[in-house]
């Protein structure tokens, strides 16, 4: 109690340590069927493990994202409890890069870049950038440290996994 008390009356609670997931990949595609597979909102579950139980709860989702799309997804990330997460895709440049924002869900801040960048003949770099802040500022630190972040990363290495399945070669 003491603990909490301190961290309430320095005012520390509000400072929130900022944390950046950074992972790239090439795969075996052109640059057009590496973004027509990453712009469909239906395909995230693709790469999404099972364990998270992950579903799209929006309806009638178009075949591409657009700046101002607000998809609604739900997960069961801790202990199999639901949780609602709604991201807004707030950046789109056509075979370059988007971003999605969490509007609602676990985290703070949730900024998540995906860049697509020509590697060579028919190849294609992809690059997420996350950067997130967790709620509760420097008392959510053990949380971090000790799941997670390493959840985080559980889920891009799947991902990654997922990703050499879908395209042939890639990671060969």
């Amino acid at each position: 109690m003491a603990l909490a008390r301190f961290f309430w009356n320095t005012g520390l609670y509000r400072t929130m340590p900022i944390h950046t997931l950074h992972c790239r990949q090439i795969i075996h595609a052109s640059p057009e069927t590496a973004w027509d597979f990453f712009s469909n909102p239906r395909n995230l579950s693709r790469i999404t493990p099972q364990s998270l139980d992950f579903q799209v709860v929006t309806p009638d989702l178009p075949k591409q994202i657009h700046s101002g799309l607000m998809i609604e997804y739900r997960v069961r990330p801790i202990a199999g409890l639901p949780l609602t997460w709604l991201t807004e895709i707030t950046h789109v440049e056509p075979l370059l890069y988007f971003v999605d924002e969490q509007r609602v869900g676990p985290y703070a801040i949730w900024h998540h870049e995906h860049w697509f960048r020509p590697a060579g003949p028919g190849k294609v770099e992809i690059e997420d950038r996350v950067t997130y802040k967790l709620p509760l500022g420097w008392l959510s630190e053990p949380a971090h440290l000790l799941f997670v972040r390493r959840q985080l990363e559980e889920i891009f290495d799947f991902r990654t996994q997922a990703v050499e399945s879908i395209f042939p070669g890639t990671g060969a």
